[in-house]
C-alpha cells in the first residue's frame, strides 16, 4: 500500500546498481539523482549491484547475490513510483523481475530508464524467449526513458512510442571551475581501461604524436589494459599516468585540461564527456550512441571508432589551433549548463514523478478495502 498521504510528496523507489564506493555512470547517476531531487520527492534506493569480475566463481557469486536481492524485494513497502535503471543483457534480465513485480503485483507506475551502450544490439537479438521478455517488460513499463533523441528512435521500434521520453544525463556543472586557458594545450583521458573505451587507439595515437612534438597528457583510470598507459608514460615525456583517481582529483584533471579524449566503441550519452564539457574541454570522441547529441563541430571532433589514424589526425588538428580549442571549450561549458545540468534534469524528473504518482487521497483514513489502490492505466508520458 502506498505511503502517500494528503500532501504533494511522492515516494520513489529507485532500483539500480548502486554502491557508494563504486564507479560507473549509472551508479553515479543514482547518487546525484537522489541528492538533487527536492525533499518532497522522497527517494529510497534498492541496490541490485553484484560483484564484478570474470570466471566461474565470480559468476556463481553474482548469481547468488542477484537471487538474494530478488527474493528480499517483495517484502519492501510499495512506493508511489518505481524507477528502474537498466542496460542490456544481464542488467536487463535482472531488471525484468523488478519491473514485472512492481507492475503486476504492486500495481505501481514503473519508469524503465535505459542506459546501455549496446542496447540497440540487445534489441536486435534473434531469440524468441528474449524478445518475449523484452515485450513483457516494455508492456509493464509506464514510461521508457531514452538518453537522447537517437536512442529514443531506437526504442520506438520496440516500445509504444507514447511511452518513450528523453531525459538527458546530467552533471553538477557548479562543481567545476574551468580556466579555458590555452596555450598550453593539455590533453586528458579519464575512463576505464578496457577495449570498449578505445584505450588501444588512444595509446597508439598519442605515441605517434609524441614522437613528432612535445605533448602534455594526463591519463587516469584503471582496468585490464592499464599497461598501455603505463608503458606510454614510461616511454614518452609529457605523458602522465595517474591510475584510479578520486572524484575531486578527476574534477581537477578536467579543469586543468583543454581537450578530453574518449575514443569509445559504444555509449549511451557518457557522463564522462558531460563532466569534461563542464570542466571546459574541447571533445575528441567517436560518432556512436548518443555522443553526437552533445558533441559536434562546434565543440569537438568525432571520428569512427577503432580508427587510430583518424584519431591521430583529430588530435593533431586541435593541437595546431589553440584558439579553436578555446572556442570549443567555451561552447562545451555553455551546452552542459544549458541542457545537462542537474537543475534542468531534476525539474524534468520531478514533473515525471508527479505525472505518474496517484493524486493525494481524500480517503486516507478509510478502511483498507475502500482505499484507492489501483494502478492508473492512463498514459502519463508523451514524446
Amino acid at each position: 500500500m502506498s505511503s502517500r498521504a494528503d500532501d504533494d510528496s511522492v515516494e520513489v523507489l529507485v532500483i539500480g546498481p548502486h554502491r557508494p564506493d563504486s564507479g560507473g555512470g549509472v551508479n553515479q547517476y543514482i547518487t546525484e539523482q537522489c541528492r538533487h531531487l527536492p525533499d518532497r520527492i522522497r527517494t529510497r534506493v534498492y541496490s541490485v549491484w553484484v560483484p564484478p569480475g570474470t570466471g566461474l566463481k565470480r559468476l556463481v557469486i553474482a548469481l547468488l547475490t542477484a537471487l538474494k536481492q530478488m527474493l528480499l524485494f517483495p517484502f519492501r513497502t510499495p512506493p508511489d513510483v518505481v524507477h528502474v535503471h537498466s542496460a542490456q543483457w544481464n542488467s536487463f534480465y535482472q531488471s525484468a523481475w523488478y519491473v514485472l513485480f512492481a507492475g503486476l503485483v504492486w500495481r505501481r507506475p514503473v519508469i524503465l530508464h535505459i542506459h546501455g551502450s549496446s542496447f540497440d544490439e540487445f534489441l536486435a537479438v534473434d531469440s524468441l524467449p528474449i524478445q518475449l521478455l523484452q515485450s513483457a517488460v516494455f508492456r509493464e513499463s509506464d514510461v521508457v526513458v531514452a538518453l537522447s533523441d537517437g536512442w529514443a528512435e531506437v526504442l520506438e521500434g520496440h516500445v509504444d512510442p507514447e511511452k518513450v521520453i528523453v531525459l538527458h544525463n546530467a552533471v553538477d556543472a557548479s562543481e567545476y571551475d574551468p580556466s579555458f586557458s590555452v596555450p598550453p594545450v593539455r590533453l586528458s583521458f579519464v575512463s576505464n581501461h578496457i577495449d570498449r573505451k578505445g584505450i588501444k587507439e588512444l595509446a597508439e595515437a598519442l605515441d605517434r604524436i609524441a614522437e613528432e612534438t612535445p605533448i602534455d597528457v594526463t591519463i587516469a583510470g584503471k582496468g585490464p589494459l592499464s599497461h598501455l598507459a603505463e608503458d606510454l608514460a614510461d616511454d614518452r615525456p609529457g605523458v602522465e599516468y595517474v591510475g584510479y583517481v578520486s572524484e575531486e582529483r578527476k574534477r581537477e584533471i578536467l579543469e586543468e585540461s583543454s581537450v578530453y579524449i574518449l575514443p569509445t566503441y559504444a555509449e549511451g550519452v557518457p557522463i564522462a564527456i558531460l563532466e569534461a564539457m563542464a570542466g571546459g574541454n574541447a571533445i575528441v570522441s567517436t560518432d556512436v550512441g548518443g555522443i553526437p547529441s552533445v558533441v559536434d563541430e562546434d565543440n569537438g571532433v568525432l571520428v569512427e571508432p577503432g580508427d587510430a589514424d583518424a584519431l591521430t589526425d583529430a588530435i593533431r588538428s586541435l593541437l595546431a589551433d589553440p584558439e579553436r580549442i578555446q572556442t570549443m571549450a567555451e561552447e562545451s561549458r555553455r551546452r552542459v549548463v544549458a541542457a545537462h545540468s542537474w537543475e534542468t534534469v531534476t525539474a524534468d524528473l520531478e514533473a515525471l514523478y508527479d505525472s505518474l504518482a496517484p493524486a493525494p487521497r481524500d480517503d486516507a483514513d478509510a478502511p483498507p478495502g475502500e482505499r484507492s489502490e489501483t494502478r492508473s492505466t492512463e498514459s502519463h508520458a508523451s514524446k
